[in-house]
């Protein structure tokens, strides 16, 4: 096959509106954008030589072995997204309509979407302020009074956020006492380690998500791994529409069109190979942001959690109002007015409209961390001048 690849786009200019002469114009700052590692378009070139760019051939294969080695579990599923991967892990754990799972309040509704739409009860469980994840002490209490109530969890999820592992230690301890299985939702914390070894291992299953913003992309796509072979075999054959072994197609559950395109591999196998580079940009620019805004009152950076390393996938801050004479929203909106792209953080799903009804417990930090919690630029291909430009005009609000 003789297929023509095009070339690597040039870095792109400054606006200058095509006047000689004229003050550049900077352009947006964006949130995560994608960072190319520089061989994605090699290794998309050898895909499309090889005639394999369906769901299936060597490119998945060697993409799963390299999200296994860096994530640190021995078996992987390259799935079409990471919520792919949450269906499937919600699926092999033989999530059933009534059951509860739990999950802190505080992340992303994909975390407990597949869940739901399967007809699980979320319940919502408060995060530790040291660490925005799921609290092993409120976890523990929790499950003790369910215990004494006769209804346990099916399955508990640990999130990790940011780029920050949860106490997985802590977690996975507190429900094998009531043989209750941990899922862990480490769609941000890939490269994060926990006491020395990579993120989300110790729990059942571990699920990564190589979005566009993630701190490695495939522009999509997303994995599930385990230390159970069985269960990621089930989890590819649903993924694979769940055919059964037979010359014609046949059936005996109903599956997903769940697998990873060979093509969208080949830019993840390049990705993954830099995460330690990715990993050490990040925590640079969130050190450069600490460091510079340092003696502003009232601002504080997201805290390190004392049993790991974190990425810093995004780099967030808290406002206090009291002590800063100003909010998260105004602050965000004056780096809008810079076109600079900024986020609140994640606004806790017991209070999201869909989860209106979902018991929990707690929540009190998630909901203080949602009214003071700011997301700033974080991409590991920001510039030091971009950078300069987010705290100048952060520096500048205040001062005004």
């Amino acid at each position: 096959m003789n297929i023509l690849v095009p070339p690597r786009p040039p870095p792109v200019a400054p606006i200058t509106g095509g006047v000689p002469g004229a003050t550049a114009v900077a352009r947006r700052i964006h949130l995560s954008p994608p960072h190319l590692a520089g061989d994605e378009f090699e290794r998309l070139r050898a895909v499309l030589d090889s005639g394999w760019i369906a769901p299936a051939g060597p490119m998945i294969a060697a993409f799963e072995d390299t999200v296994a080695e860096a994530a640190g579990f021995p078996h992987v599923l390259a799935t079409a997204s990471g919520t792919a991967a949450l269906h499937l892990a919600y699926r092999v754990l033989d999530i059933a309509p009534g059951d509860e799972v739990w999950a802190p309040g505080f992340t992303f509704v994909a975390t407990v979407a597949p869940a739901v739409q399967m007809g699980a009860v979320p319940r919502f469980l408060d995060v530790c302020p040291k660490s925005w994840t799921l609290d092993a002490g409120l976890l523990r209490q929790e499950l003790r009074a369910a215990a004494r109530r006769g209804r346990l969890p099916r399955a508990v999820v640990a999130v990790d956020i940011y780029g920050q592992a949860s106490d997985l230690d802590a977690i996975v301890a507190a429900c094998a006492r009531y043989d209750v299985p941990v899922l862990s939702d480490s769609a941000e914390g890939l490269g994060a380690t926990l006491r020395g070894r990579p993120a989300g291992t110790g729990a059942r299953l571990g699920v990564f998500s190589f979005n566009g913003n993630k701190i490695v992309t495939a522009g999509g796509g997303g994995a599930l791994a385990s230390d159970d072979p069985v269960l990621v075999a089930r989890a590819r054959h649903l993924a694979a529409h769940a055919k059964d072994p037979a010359a014609h197609y046949q059936h005996s559950t109903t599956g997903h069109a769940y697998g990873l395109s060979s093509v969208l591999a080949a830019v993840g196998l390049a990705q993954v190979a830099v995460l330690a580079d990715r990993v050490a940009a990040r925590r640079a620019i969130f050190q450069r942001y600490a460091e510079a805004l340092a003696d502003l009152p009232g601002l504080t950076p997201m805290p390190e959690a004392p049993w790991g390393r974190a990425t810093r996938w995004l780099s967030a801050i808290l406002v206090d109002p009291a002590r800063a004479g100003t909010t998260r929203d105004a602050i965000r909106t004056a780096l809008e007015d810079a076109d600079v792209e900024s986020r609140p953080v994640w606004k806790p799903l017991p209070d999201q409209p869909v989860f209106r009804d979902a018991p929990s417990a707690g929540g009190a930090v998630a909901r203080g961390l949602f009214a003071q919690g700011l997301c700033l630029p974080s991409g590991s291909g920001m510039t030091t001048a971009e950078q300069d430009r987010v705290i100048a005009a952060i520096r500048a609000f205040w001062r005004g």
